[in-house]
Formats: structure tokens, sequence, C-alpha cells
């Protein structure tokens, strides 16, 4: 998968995005009282024993927002140039990643990082080299990506 930033069209409005994210999982912090992670939301339902509203319209806000922003401008293109096998480990290694490291980026490296907590912040720093080594070893050892 290749998505190349263009640094030209890049402004500070951009950053918008950013702040946007941070003040929501602040909200959701406060309203709800749950940290903002992704993947322990979608498990919760994905387990359906006590699912509750919430856990349903944040999916579905997921789901919805890039069909909104859609209205407004243009999707960026996507071209994925990886294989499907190599895509489906990928996928089921940050699986394991995310149930072994007991969250994801969402939960550890923006929440929980904001919180100061030191399990997301060595949780942040170990997903974030094996991401590096692992596009290096893809890329300059094995030549697969």
């Amino acid at each position: 998968m290749s998505i190349q930033i263009d640094w030209q069209a890049f402004t500070p409005i951009s950053l918008v995005g950013g702040l946007m994210l941070g003040m929501a999982t602040a909200i959701f912090l406060l309203g709800v009282g749950r940290i903002a992670g992704i993947s322990g939301i979608v498990s919760s339902v994905l387990k359906p024993k006590n699912i509750e509203m919430w856990q349903v319209l944040f999916i579905a806000g997921l789901i919805i927002s890039p069909l909104l922003y859609s209205l407004a401008r243009p999707l960026p293109d996507i071209e994925i140039t990886t294989s499907l096998p190599l895509l489906i480990g990928a996928g089921l290694l940050v699986g394991f990643g995310t149930r072994f490291g007991s969250g994801c980026t969402s939960g550890h490296g923006i929440c929980g990082n904001a919180r100061l907590s030191p399990r997301s912040m060595a949780a942040t720093v170990t997903f974030m080299l094996f991401g590096i080594l692992t596009v290096y070893i893809g890329r300059h050892v094995l030549g697969l990506i």
C-alpha cells in the first residue's frame, strides 16, 4: 500500500483534524467515562453480551464520517500495490499485537499518552519500533513492500 502525502498542499487547516480528534477523545472520556480505544469498542460489539448504545453510535460514526467528509472534499485515491496474502498476514499480526498489547494506537497512542499512562507510553514505543522494523525488513531485506 502506497500513500503519498502532498506536502505542497499541506496547510495549517490540516491541523484541524488533529484538534478535532483530541477534542473528541476528551469529550468522549468526560461524557462516557471510557477511553476511545477503537479495538476495544469494536471487540465489545462483536461479543454481543451487553452492547450499549454509545458503542453502536461510536462505530456508526467511524463508518459515516468518511461519507460526510466526501460531501465536502473528495476522498483520497488509495492504491494497494501489495499482495493479498501479505495484507492478510499483516492484518492478522496487527490484530494479534492489539490483543497482546491490550489496546491499539487510538487507545494507547492518543488517549493513554494524553493521560500520561506509563503502560500506554511503553505500548506506543513498542508498536512504533516494531512498525519501523517491519517496514525496514519488508522493504530492504525481503523486498516485499
